[in-house]
C-alpha cells in the first residue's frame, strides 16, 4: 500500500473516549495514524498481557486498501475477541474504520459495502447503481465526505431554524465536518463542549457548577434527521457543494464495538 508501519508492544492503551475501567474491558490493541517528520504512518499498539494476532485478510494495492483482522486472547491463550479494520487512504490521509460485528465481511468491497447506512444501499437497489459506480465517492444515489453520505431529499426546512456555519461531528473528540446550512429536525437537545463531546441533557447541564456552564457549550441535537446544502468542508477532504437540501448519515462504524481499538480521529 506504500505507507509505513510502526508496532509498539507492551505499551498500555487507551482508545477512543472514555473506556470502561477494568482491565478486562480495556482495549488490547489500539491503531492510529501518526505523523512525523517523514509523514503519515500507522501505528499499532498492543498492551501488555495476552497475545494479540493480526491477519491482513485482503489487499487492493491500485485503490490503497486493505481488510485488517485482529483477535485478541488473554494470558492463558483463551480466545477474547475478534475486530475487522478498514484501513487505507481517501482523498488526502491515511485512515483506519472498524467494521460492525454483525457483518460478515472477508474483502475491501465487501467493507465498504458494509460500511454504508441501509439508507444508502436501499436507494443504490433502487436506482440500479452499478457496483463500480457504487465504490466512488459521488453517484445518483449519493455524496460522499469523509464518513458523511449526503442524499438529496424534499425536505421543507422552516427558514428560522436554519443554521449557517455549522458544525457536524459524531461526538468522539474528531474534527467536524463544516456545513453552510444545516436545518435538524426532531432528536434531544443537548449541550457540547470540548470536555463533553458527546453532549449533555438539559439537566445534565443545569447541575454544572455557574463558572462551568460558561465554557463554550454550543447547544446541538442528538439523533436529529439532519439536513444540509450549500458548501460542507473539512480540512482533510475536498469541500463538495449540495444544491437543495440532502439527508446526512453517517457511515456505520458507530455501530461497531471495536471503534473503541482506534484512536484515529478525522
Amino acid at each position: 500500500m506504500g505507507v509505513r508501519v510502526k508496532v509498539f508492544e507492551d505499551v498500555p492503551a487507551a482508545g477512543r473516549g472514555n473506556l470502561a475501567g477494568s482491565r478486562e474491558e480495556a482495549p488490547r490493541m489500539v491503531l492510529d495514524i501518526r505523523r512525523d517528520k517523514i509523514g503519515e504512518f500507522f501505528e499499532i499498539r498492543t498492551a501488555p498481557g495476552g497475545l494479540q494476532e493480526v491477519v491482513v485478510l485482503n489487499v487492493q494495492p491500485r485503490e490503497k486498501h486493505l481488510l485488517l483482522l485482529s483477535r485478541q486472547f488473554d494470558e492463558q491463550g483463551r480466545f477474547l475477541a475478534k475486530q475487522k479494520f478498514l484501513c487505507g487512504h481517501d482523498e488526502r490521509h491515511w485512515f483506519v474504520a472498524a467494521i460492525p460485528e454483525n457483518e460478515p465481511v472477508t474483502t475491501v468491497a465487501s467493507a465498504k459495502i458494509a460500511l454504508k447506512p441501509e439508507e444508502v444501499r436501499t436507494r443504490e437497489g433502487l436506482l440500479g447503481i452499478s457496483r463500480k459506480a457504487s465504490f466512488q465517492r459521488r453517484n445518483s444515489a449519493f455524496i460522499r465526505q469523509g464518513e458523511w453520505f449526503f442524499v438529496t431529499t424534499a425536505v421543507k426546512a422552516d427558514p428560522l431554524l436554519v443554521l449557517k456555519d455549522e458544525p457536524l461531528s459524531r461526538g468522539n473528540g474528531g474534527k467536524p465536518h463544516w456545513a453552510e446550512e444545516c436545518y435538524r429536525s426532531g432528536g434531544d437537545t443537548v449541550y457540547v463542549s470540548a470536555r463533553y463531546p458527546n453532549g449533555l441533557t438539559a439537566p445534565e447541564y443545569k447541575k454544572l457548577p455557574a463558572s462551568e456552564r460558561n465554557r463554550g457549550f454550543r447547544i446541538m441535537k442528538r439523533d436529529a434527521a439532519v439536513y444540509v446544502r450549500g458548501k460542507v468542508s473539512h480540512p482533510d477532504h475536498e469541500t463538495v457543494t449540495l444544491i437543495g437540501w440532502h439527508r446526512v448519515l453517517m457511515n456505520t462504524e458507530n455501530r461497531s464495538s471495536a471503534m473503541r481499538f482506534l484512536a484515529f480521529l478525522d
